[in-house]
């Protein structure tokens, strides 16, 4: 897969991916233009959450079915058709049938993730990953920062509208510029396909990057869903806008990992996974000194999406590798875990926050890190005397 293909696979992950995301920053002016109190404004972003959590079961095995091509561009033509529904929605209930939509088919990530692994010769599939992923995160954490400039200038609509249109062109270009899969789509029906994902987490390679992913993105949710808490109360007090800005710094931290798929093809999945679980429990000693210092924040953010992202990368290339013959059916299953943790995550950081200030927080996040942690170094040793993956060299002896 050449560099214009990737590319064009990221930026639709980052669109179809903002849309989860993008009401975080307008929560307040988008509930209240809605009729929604202040009470319920959390369920603004939590539909989307449970529409994507719905597509991850019910349409990511589908990919494993029809053609990968194909299925990414009808599923970013109804992604724009649930954002437009919600730029234009006359009451909440209209918005929240949007959001859903638009969370249920923003699936359309896994789907181009198992199209670059499935296209893509052995040598280069981490990499090719690695570069799709990281249009994910680009769409995470830089919705926070383009959506408040847009609400500010046009208004909270105006953030849907853009990834509306967005949508659409990506929907066609995508049929143009890329190429169908050299493979048979009839092998499996979708309903034998749906019930196999039930199988995979009996396995234990699979339980086992399911359950790191899951305290990884628990840890990665008490950063992000917790810290414009602290850091619009005294003593810094920032606005939405500069709170947004720190986006910036995970960004910066998440494309520096993007070498992490390159380490995987060169048979390093296993130990990068542990290193980077590592730095992710030291990002948080410096996380949690935001109370004084905002550039050890900076700084800890930095060391914290580097490591998500490498993990997340390296997860995916080895599970991709094992499952060649059901690669959507497995990043859906996987990315199971990613929700549910993400979702304990931000539940649980904001109740500590209340109850312990960020340094309650701090150790909910390191403490996730160190949970994902202790399940590779458990299956570590177990892992040497199994057989190794395609993308994995043996070791030189002396």
């Amino acid at each position: 897969m050449d560099a214009r293909r990737r590319l064009l696979l990221a930026v639709a992950c980052a669109v179809a991916v903002a849309g989860i995301y993008a009401a975080q920053p307008v929560l307040e002016p988008m509930g209240r233009d809605l009729g929604v109190s202040a009470g319920l404004a959390g369920w603004i972003v939590a539909t989307g959450q449970f529409g994507y959590l719905a597509g991850l079961v019910l349409l990511v095995p589908l990919g494993d079915v029809v053609d990968r091509r194909r299925l990414i561009a009808v599923h970013l033509l109804i992604t724009a058709a649930g954002m437009a529904l919600t730029a234009s929605a006359p009451a909440a209930w209209v918005a929240f049938v949007g959001l859903a939509t638009a969370g249920m088919f923003a699936v359309v990530v896994q789907t181009a993730v198992a199209y670059a692994a499935s296209v893509s010769r052995p040598a280069e599939r981490g990499r090719n990953i690695g570069v799709v992923t990281s249009g994910v995160v680009v769409g995470i954490l830089g919705a926070r920062v383009v959506t408040g400039a847009l609400a500010e200038m046009w208004g909270w609509r105006s953030v849907y509208a853009v990834l509306a249109v967005l949508s659409l062109g990506l929907a066609a270009l995508v049929l143009v510029a890329l190429p169908s899969e050299e493979r048979s789509t009839s092998t499996a029906g979708y309903r034998k396909v749906v019930v196999s994902l039930g199988g995979l987490f009996g396995q234990r390679l699979f339980l086992t990057r399911g359950l790191i992913a899951f305290f990884l993105f628990a840890s990665f949710g008490s950063l992000w869903s917790g810290l414009a808490l602290p850091l619009a109360n005294t003593p810094w007090q920032l606005t939405e806008s500069q709170i947004g800005l720190f986006g910036v710094a995970g960004l910066a931290g998440a494309l520096g990992a993007a070498r992490a798929g390159r380490w995987a093809d060169a048979g390093g999945a296993v130990p990068v996974t542990g290193l980077a679980l590592a730095l992710l429990v030291l990002s948080w000693t410096a996380i949690a000194q935001l109370p004084w210092s905002l550039w050890l924040l900076v700084a800890g953010i930095v060391l914290l999406d580097f490591a998500v992202q490498a993990v997340h990368v390296s997860n995916q290339h080895v599970l991709t590798a094992l499952y060649r013959d059901r690669v959507s059916s497995v990043i859906g299953g996987y990315m199971v875990f990613y929700s549910l943790g993400s979702a304990l995550g931000a539940a649980a950081t904001t109740a500590l926050f209340t109850a312990h200030g960020w340094a309650g927080s701090s150790l909910l996040g390191a403490g996730f890190a160190a949970c994902g942690l202790a399940v590779w170094a458990a299956d570590r040793r177990p892992a040497r005397n199994r057989t190794r993956l395609p993308s994995e060299k043996a070791p030189v002896r002396p």
